[in-house]
């Protein structure tokens, strides 16, 4: 207590003094923070700050209507989903309108702008035109629906605005509002309408992968055989083709048909069969090809149709590797006769076949050469590929040399609809683009009509194609387009200013290139073409296997194997194998071991024909491999005989072989064709030559002449034997009466003729028959009379 009396009396020293200023700056600095932190909320609540604006999506799934006009009502309706790990309070969502976009560039560029990139460029409408959520709890989705009249929108000028739906909120980490999630679209603004529209030609492609293969059934009508029945399910209701026909029927287009298609799904509509594994099963779905069928040429039958050549050849893959080998360009022109035959047969309408259509519209020289090389004078390509260095869009048609016509799709409309638009956001996002991207293109230069092309992928699934439809249909109000269809947009002016140039092959872009097929693919083609030209040759029908097979050679070069190369040497090998199957049909029997005894003998071959149809035409040569030791055809090595075989039968044909010295000798049979080019393999055999030499033959019939002769020597001792027995046995003279009168003639006259004979028999020189006359004389008798004798004609 004296202490601090002392202290108090004596005032502060300097170490007191810096203690309390320290203890009260250290005491200030809660209340410092404190009032820091109570003059920035009122800041963060007055404006909401864009912190995290990808915490909720926003799916917008319904614009209507896509292009409003003056009175109309805007609604907009989707999906807040809150993504985050922490619930969401005091959510609110506002649709927002931006300003108006300067052109097709600042269109693309407001598409690309993420949505982390707040709200900043879109203001809300505000008032009542809001949706509340109390709470959003993480994981859970709320679907929302606004509707505003457009008035309220302050739209100002014709033009593209940009449309944005936000949704605000505060999380427990930050309880101040703050964009948590936006999505941006646009909003085509044309009330009026212009006083040059502009002249749209929307193509509307029908075109599938090849399903049907070379292969028919074993049977007089040829049953198609399928690799599958995945037609049938493009074709059945809400399949990919059934919609396309449905909504095509609707909508101003020009139909751009793969011909075989509609020859696949014609053979559908009668018997057929489908591979199935190792089996071959019925087909089952031919209702539903008819009913196809009927549609399709129902919707065609007031519109323009273009006809690729059958089975859409890949022209690209063709211009790269396919032309240095031989004679595979020579399809092209036969594709595309076939190609307006077949369109006109099925669909009774006339296609125009005066178009080619390289993939994803890319062309180079060599691809234009190839696609003239078909019989077409107008290539459809794309504005990224025939590029132009103008400030507004030009006309589609242009001419590029050679009396070519390069018809240019414009690839930000073609390319709209690429992604997947399964979901209802993503369908309604690429319209309000393709929207918003034709006004633009009308609004470059409004006293200027121009003609816009829209190509769009070659095979869309039924979600872009119903996508596809919407678009066209939001433009059926002809505010700033005008349907017209490509055999006109290709016939317009061209504009004195357009890209005319091809690009160069350096420039055809890596990633298509990287899908074409290779070199490999056309020499496999080009020796299947070359196998069935041989089989053709020999056939007494040929039309019955150049049509299956023709057909599957211009599909082993389709389009649609384009990232699909194992598919695509899959399909190359099952038409070759079948192919090598039927020819096989016709073969020679192999032979065992020949053996030839003597000069001369007959060597057979047989020829075996298994096919419903006979084969003609052909030659079979026979060649052997020593003439010096057989000879065939008399003094030649090598023998020929014409074949001609029916259906189901064999052939044996025979040729002459002559030995002259003994031993094996082999030979080779081969069938050619009257061309002289060999038919199936070589069958070979060996014929063993056992030769008879003149001496042998003397050594032989000397043989033979003693046996006769001992023979005949055997033949009179016997005879002899007989008479010397038979003279052993007769009575003596001396042993009777004595008597040579009368009695005895007459008793026995008929006994002493025999006996008398005998005794001369044995008194009769040796070798002498003393029962025959010296000069004996035909018999006349009765029975000699007729040289039939009774009635059966004697060989004598």
């Amino acid at each position: 207590m004296a202490e601090a009396a002392d202290f108090q009396g004596m005032g502060p020293s300097p170490a007191r003094r810096w203690l309390r200023r320290t203890a009260t700056v250290i005491a200030g600095v809660p209340l410092l923070v404190s009032l820091l932190a109570g003059t920035a909320a009122p800041a963060a609540q007055a404006a909401p700050q864009a912190t995290d604006s990808r915490t909720v999506s926003v799916a917008l799934d319904t614009l209507s209507p896509s292009a409003p006009v003056k009175g109309d009502t805007l609604t907009v309706s989707g999906t807040v989903t809150n993504k985050g790990k922490n619930a969401i309070t005091d959510a609110q969502v506002d649709l927002r309108v931006g300003p108006r976009l300067a052109g097709r560039t600042a269109i693309d560029d407001a598409a690309a702008r993420s949505a982390s990139n707040g709200s900043g460029d879109v203001a809300p409408v505000g008032g009542k035109y809001k949706v509340a959520f109390p709470k959003l709890a993480p994981g859970i989705s709320r679907d929302f629906a606004l509707s505003v009249p457009v008035d309220k929108l302050a739209l100002g000028e014709n033009g593209v605005y940009q449309l944005g739906v936000s949704v605000t909120g505060r999380t427990a980490a930050a309880p101040y509002d703050q964009v948590l999630g936006i999505q941006r679209t646009f909003l085509p603004w044309q009330p009026d309408v212009t006083d040059q529209k502009t002249q749209l030609t929307a193509l509307w492609p029908l075109i599938s992968s090849a399903h049907l293969s070379a292969e028919t059934g074993s049977d007089d009508q040829q049953t198609p055989l399928f690799d599958n029945d995945d037609l049938a399910e493009e074709l059945a209701p809400g399949g990919r083709l059934e919609q396309m026909v449905s909504l095509g029927s609707q909508l101003p287009v020009t139909w751009v048909i793969d011909p075989d298609l509609i020859a696949t799904a014609d053979a559908m509509t009668r018997s057929y069969s489908v591979r199935s594994g190792d089996s071959v099963v019925p087909g089952r779905n031919q209702a539903v090809a008819t009913r196809w069928l009927n549609e399709l040429e129902k919707a065609v039958k007031a519109s323009k149709v273009v006809a690729l050549p059958f089975a859409d050849p890949d022209l690209a893959s063709l211009a790269h590797r396919g032309k240095d080998v031989s004679g595979a360009l020579s399809h092209l022109q036969p594709a595309t006769d076939v190609a307006g035959k077949t369109v006109e047969t099925i669909l009774h309408v006339q296609p125009s076949v005066d178009f080619a259509w390289p993939v994803d519209g890319a062309i180079d020289p060599s691809i234009v050469d190839v696609a003239t090389s078909a019989g077409a004078h107008k290539v459809i390509t794309r504005s990224d590929s025939l590029q132009d260095n103008l400030s507004y869009t030009p006309n589609a048609a242009r001419p590029i040399g050679g009396g070519t016509t390069a018809v240019v799709a414009d690839t930000r409309l073609s390319t709209a609809f690429q992604s997947d638009m399964t979901a209802a956001s993503s369908s309604t996002l690429a319209v309000q683009r393709f929207l918003a991207q034709s006004l633009a293109v009308t609004l470059q230069e409004p006293d200027n009509q121009r003609d816009l092309v829209i190509a769009p992928q070659r095979m869309p699934t039924a979600a872009q194609a119903q996508s596809i439809a919407r678009a066209l249909r939001a433009l059926e109000s002809e505010r700033w387009t005008q349907p017209t269809d490509l055999i006109a947009a290709a016939a317009v002016q061209p504009d004195a200013d357009a890209t005319t140039k091809v690009p160069s092959t350096s420039r055809y872009p890596k990633k298509l290139r990287a899908q074409e097929l290779p070199t490999e693919a056309f020499q496999s083609i080009k020796r299947t073409e070359e196998r069935l030209d041989n089989f053709k040759a020999i056939l007494s029908a040929p039309d019955r296997v150049a049509a299956p097979f023709g057909n599957a050679v211009s599909r082993a070069m389709s389009t649609s194997w384009r990232g699909n190369p194992a598919e695509a040497a899959q399909y190359r090998d099952r038409v070759d194998g079948y192919l090598g199957s039927l020819t096989n049909e016709v073969q020679l029997i192999p032979k065992s071991v020949l053996t030839l005894s003597g000069r001369s003998a007959t060597i057979p071959v047989t020829v075996q024909n298994k096919l419903l149809q006979g084969v003609q035409d052909l030659v079979l040569r026979l060649r052997s491999d020593n003439p010096t030791r057989l000879k065939l055809d008399g003094d030649q090595a090598v023998a020929e005989r014409p074949i001609k075989i029916d259906g189901g039968h064999s052939q044996s044909v025979k040729f002459t072989g002559a030995g002259n010295a003994n031993g094996p000798v082999q030979v080779t049979a081969q069938l050619y064709t009257v061309d002289g080019t060999p038919y199936g393999g070589p069958m070979t055999f060996q014929v063993k030559v056992s030769e008879i030499t003149p001496t042998v033959m003397l050594v032989i019939a000397g043989g033979v002449l003693l046996l006769v002769l001992a023979g005949v020597k055997m033949y009179s001792q016997r005879k002899r034997a007989v008479a010397r027995k038979a003279a052993a046995t007769s009575p003596d003279d001396s042993d009777g009466d004595g008597g040579t009168g009368a009695e005895a003639d007459d008793s026995s006259g008929a006994q002493n003729t025999h006996d008398t004979k005998d005794t001369a028999a044995a008194r009769a020189p040796e070798g002498t028959d003393p029962g025959q006359p010296s000069d004996p004389t035909p018999d006349t008798g009765p029975e000699s009379a007729d040289a039939s004798g009774t009635g059966e004609k004697v060989d004598r």
